[in-house]
C-alpha cells in the first residue's frame, strides 16, 4: 500500500471512529436511563392528573333505557323489546355465602385483597382494544361492576382507562361486600335476566337465597358468555366449555378452602330449567327475534348492548312471504293433527327457512308452534340429521373435483352405478353397504335416476369414489356447519348435524350457481351513536357455475319425475330434494325456484322432560313419515303464495356438463314400485333404465297416485296424498359401524 492509500485509509477510519463515538455520545446508558424514567414520571403524572380529573360518576340511568324496535322489511313493527329491565335488586345478605364464593373463585380469586384493579388484565385488554380484538377479560369484578354501574360495555381506550381510575376510587370508599352486592345484581346471566335473583329465576325457578354451591357455579360460569353457555341453546361445544367452567369454579373454591374436596368430588352438574320465553313474543315473533339477536350477537351487539335500549333492528322477514309461510304449515300440517288426542302428533314439530339466493336474506321463518310453547327454534336447531337432502352436495363435490368411479368413469349425470340394496362399498377402509327403502334393488341406474329415486347403495359408492374427506371439505364451502360431521361413507345419507337455515344456505349457493350465500336475518341495526354493517350474504364463488347448474338439471329431475313430485306445479320451475332421518326421526324437503330457495322439515321430538327424537310414523294417521310428503307440500303452498301464485322465472342453466337429461314436461303415469325398471329402454330423453311413462317410486308399500291438475291461483299440492319416500330404509343397514347405523337416509 502507497503513502496516498494510507493517508486515504487513515482519514476514512478516523471519519468512521468520529461518527460512532458520536452514536456513543448520542446513546450512553446514562441518557438512555434518563429518558425511561423521564417517560416514567409522564405517565404517571398523566394518570395522577386522570384520577384528580376523573370522579365516580352518578349510576347508569336505568329508568331512562328505551325499548328496542324489530320490524318487518316494509318498516311495520314486528315487536318491542327492552321497555324494563329484568331485575330485582337482593341484599349479599340473602345469598348464600358459599353462593357468593363461586362468583369470586370464577371470576376474581383475589378480590378480597386486592386494590380493586388488574393492572396486568389492564393492559392486556388496552392491547386488544387497540388490535381490534374488542374487550376481553382481566378485569377485576371490581372492575366488572364499575363498567356495569357506572359506564358502558364500548370495549374503547377511554373507557377502560376511567374504569381503571373509578374502580382504584370504589375500592377505597366502599366495602368488598357492598362492591360485590353491587356486581351480582348488576350483570347480565342471558335469558333477560339481569342481576342473580332474576337469573335464579330463569335458570332454576327458585329464589336467590335458595340456591345452592352447585347451581351458584353455573350461574357464575354464565357470566363469562351467558349466549353460549345457556345450557337450552349451547352448541356441543358451548355445552362442553360451561362444563369445564364451573368445574374450574368448583376447584377454585377447594384451593380457596371455600369447599371440602369430598363435597367437590360429590357435586353433579345442575342442568337448569327450560327457558321461559318473554310476554310478547308469541307465534313466530320470538323466534324472529331470537334470530335476530343470536345474528346480531356475531356482528358484536351483544345483550348487554341491546339491554341498553334505544336500537331499531330492521329484518328482511317479508311480512306478506311470513304469513304465506305460517299458513302453509297451518293448512297443510296442523289443522291434520291432533296433538291432544295422537301421541305421535304430539311429538310433530315444523321448522323451516326460506331465503332470496340473489342477496342471502331470510325472507320467511317458521320456528315451531308458538315460541311460548317450543321455546327452541326449529328453523335454526342443528340436532337434527339432513339425512337425504344431503345427496345433492355429495353430486357437486364429484362434478366440482371431476371425480371419477371404481372404473375410472368420469362421474356425471348419465354415468351408471350398481343400484343394489345392501351393496357393499368398494374401495372404502370403512365397510359400508346401506340399504335402500323397503330393501329395493335397482340394479345398473344413472346418477339422474339414483337422484329421482334416492338411492342410498348409489351415492355410498359415490362419497367413496369422491372421498369422505373431499366431500366434506365441498359440504363446509356451501355453508354446512363443521360440528359433528364424520369422514366416512355414511355421510351420504347426511349423518352429520344442520338446520333448516344451514340448509337453506346451501341450497340458495346452488340456486346461485355456485356462488356463496350466507343466510342472514338482520337488514340494519341503528341507534343514536352508531349503525351497524348487515351481513354480507353473497360471497365468492365456492363451486363452478357448471358443477352448481348441473346439480340443478338434476334436482329439477326430483321434482318432475322423483321424490319431489308433491312440490311440482306449472306455476313455477322448481329444483328439489326429499330426505328422511333413520326411523322417520326427521323429514325434510329443500327445494328452489329461481328467485325463491325454501326448506322445510318436520322433527320427531319427545314431549316428555327432557325431550329427546323419535319416529315420526304415524304423523296424521298417514303411515311412514318421509320428506316427499308433509315438508313438500307445505313448501309447495308457500312458494306458490310467496310468488304471488306463481312465477315465469326459468333457471339460467350455462354449460351443464357431463350430459344433461332432457326432463319430461308432462307428469309421467305411475306404476307399481313392485315393477321392475327395463333397463332395456332406449329413449334418447329419458335414462335408459327409466321408462317416460313410469316415475320412479321408493316405497314398496303404497302407490303413488298421479297429481292433480294444477294451475297458478290453486294450490293443489295441499290435495296430494302423501308420495312414497326419499330413500328411508325400513330395516338398519347391517354390518356397518356402530355410528353408522344411526344414519339419515
Amino acid at each position: 500500500m502507497g503513502r496516498a492509500d494510507a493517508r486515504r485509509a487513515q482519514r476514512h477510519g478516523s471519519r468512521r471512529a468520529a461518527k460512532s463515538g458520536g452514536i456513543r455520545r448520542l446513546f450512553t446508558w446514562r441518557k438512555m436511563l434518563g429518558t425511561f424514567f423521564g417517560f416514567c414520571l409522564l405517565i404517571m403524572g398523566a394518570f395522577v392528573a386522570l384520577y384528580m380529573y376523573v370522579d365516580i360518576p352518578k349510576a347508569n340511568a336505568l329508568a331512562e333505557r328505551q325499548s328496542n324496535v324489530y320490524q318487518y322489511s316494509d318498516g311495520t313493527v314486528l315487536a318491542r323489546t327492552g321497555d324494563g329491565v329484568n331485575r330485582q335488586i337482593v341484599d349479599l345478605a340473602e345469598v348464600p355465602k358459599a353462593v357468593q364464593h363461586t362468583f369470586v373463585a370464577a371470576e376474581n380469586k383475589t378480590f378480597y385483597d386486592d386494590k380493586g384493579v388488574d393492572l396486568k388484565g389492564t393492559a392486556r385488554g388496552l392491547l386488544n382494544t387497540l388490535s381490534g380484538k374488542g374487550k376481553q377479560g382481566g378485569s377485576t369484578i371490581t372492575q366488572q361492576y364499575v363498567k356495569n354501574y357506572y359506564l358502558t360495555q364500548d370495549p374503547t381506550i377511554s373507557r377502560k382507562l376511567k374504569e381503571l381510575v373509578i374502580s382504584l376510587k370504589v375500592d377505597q370508599k366502599k366495602t368488598k361486600s357492598d362492591i360485590l352486592a353491587g356486581y351480582i345484581n348488576t350483570a347480565y346471566y342471558g335469558r333477560g335476566a339481569s342481576g342473580i335473583q332474576a337469573a335464579a329465576q330463569a335458570y332454576y325457578g327458585v329464589d336467590a337465597k335458595d340456591l345452592n354451591v352447585s347451581q351458584g357455579a353455573y350461574l357464575a360460569a354464565l357470566l363469562q358468555a351467558p349466549s353460549q353457555y345457556d345450557w337450552a341453546t349451547a352448541t356441543p361445544t358451548g355445552k362442553k366449555l360451561v362444563k369445564d367452567r364451573w368445574g374450574y369454579t368448583l376447584d377454585n373454591m377447594v384451593e380457596m378452602h371455600w369447599l371440602d374436596k369430598s363435597e367437590r368430588d360429590a357435586l353433579k352438574f345442575p342442568y337448569p330449567d327450560k327457558p321461559k320465553p318473554a310476554p310478547g313474543m308469541e307465534g313466530q315473533t320470538g323466534y324472529l327475534v331470537d334470530a335476530a339477536n343470536k345474528e346480531l350477537n356475531k356482528q358484536g351487539i351483544t345483550a348487554e348492548m341491546r339491554q341498553a335500549g334505544g336500537w331499531t333492528f330492521t329484518l328482511n322477514i317479508d311480512k306478506k312471504r311470513q304469513k304465506a309461510l305460517e299458513k302453509a304449515v297451518d293448512r297443510q300440517l296442523e289443522s291434520k293433527l291432533d296433538r291432544k288426542g295422537n301421541k305421535v302428533d304430539a311429538t310433530v314439530q315444523a321448522g323451516a327457512t326460506s331465503v332470496d339466493p340473489k342477496t342471502g336474506a331470510v325472507v320467511a321463518l317458521y320456528g315451531g308452534v308458538d315460541y311460548t310453547k317450543h321455546y327452541i327454534s326449529n328453523a335454526t336447531r342443528q340436532d337434527y340429521q339432513p339425512a337425504s337432502t344431503f345427496k345433492p352436495l355429495v353430486l357437486a363435490s364429484a362434478l366440482e373435483n371431476e371425480s371419477k368411479t371404481q372404473d375410472g368413469d368420469l362421474i356425471g349425470v348419465n354415468t351408471r352405478y350398481d343400484g343394489t340394496s345392501k351393496r357393499p362399498v368398494v374401495g372404502s377402509d370403512t365397510p359400508y353397504n346401506p340399504e335402500n327403502e323397503d330393501n329395493r334393488s335397482y340394479g345398473n341406474v344413472t346418477v339422474q335416476t339414483a337422484m329421482n329415486k334416492s338411492i342410498n347403495s348409489v351415492f355410498a359408492q359415490m362419497v367413496v369414489d369422491v372421498g369422505p374427506a373431499t366431500v366434506k371439505k365441498t359440504a363446509l364451502s356451501l355453508g354446512l356447519p363443521d360440528e359433528n360431521f364424520p369422514e366416512r361413507p355414511a355421510i351420504t345419507l347426511g349423518t352429520m348435524n344442520a338446520s333448516t337455515w344451514d340448509m337453506a344456505g346451501a341450497y340458495a349457493t346452488l340456486d346461485n350457481h355456485g356462488r356463496k350465500v350466507t343466510p342472514f336475518i338482520v337488514k340494519s341495526a341503528k341507534n343514536r351513536e352508531r349503525t351497524v354493517e348487515p351481513v354480507k350474504g353473497i360471497g365468492d364463488q365456492v363451486i363452478s357455475r357448471k358443477s352448481a347448474d348441473t346439480v340443478t338439471s338434476v334436482l329439477q329431475g326430483v321434482v318432475d319425475s322423483g321424490s319431489g313430485q308433491a312440490a311440482n306445479t306449472s306455476a313455477y320451475e322448481a329444483a328439489g330434494k326429499t330426505g328422511t332421518s333413520e326411523n322417520n326421526k326427521a323429514a325434510l324437503f329443500a327445494g328452489y325456484t329461481p328467485e325463491l330457495t325454501t326448506v322445510v322439515a318436520l322433527f320427531g321430538e319427545s314431549p316428555k322432560e327432557g325431550g329427546g327424537q323419535v319416529s315420526l310414523t304415524g304423523t296424521a294417521n298417514s303411515g311412514r313419515a318421509n320428506g316427499g310428503g308433509f315438508p313438500a307440500q307445505i313448501w309447495a303452498v308457500y312458494t306458490l303464495g310467496a310468488l304471488n301464485g306463481g312465477s315465469g322465472a326459468r333457471f339460467d342453466l350455462q354449460d351443464v356438463e357431463r350430459g344433461q337429461v332432457t326432463l319430461p314436461t308432462t307428469p309421467p303415469a305411475t306404476t307399481s314400485p313392485s315393477q321392475s325398471p327395463d333397463p332395456s329402454s332406449s329413449q334418447p330423453s329419458t335414462p335408459p333404465e327409466q321408462s317416460p311413462s313410469a316415475p320412479p317410486s321408493e316405497s314398496a308399500s303404497q302407490s303413488p297416485e298421479p297429481p292433480p291438475s294444477q294451475s297458478p291461483d290453486v294450490p293443489p299440492p295441499s290435495e296430494t296424498p302423501i308420495l312414497p319416500g326419499d330413500g328411508l330404509s325400513s330395516g338398519r343397514p347391517g354390518n356397518n359401524q356402530a355410528n353408522d347405523n344411526a344414519a339419515g337416509q
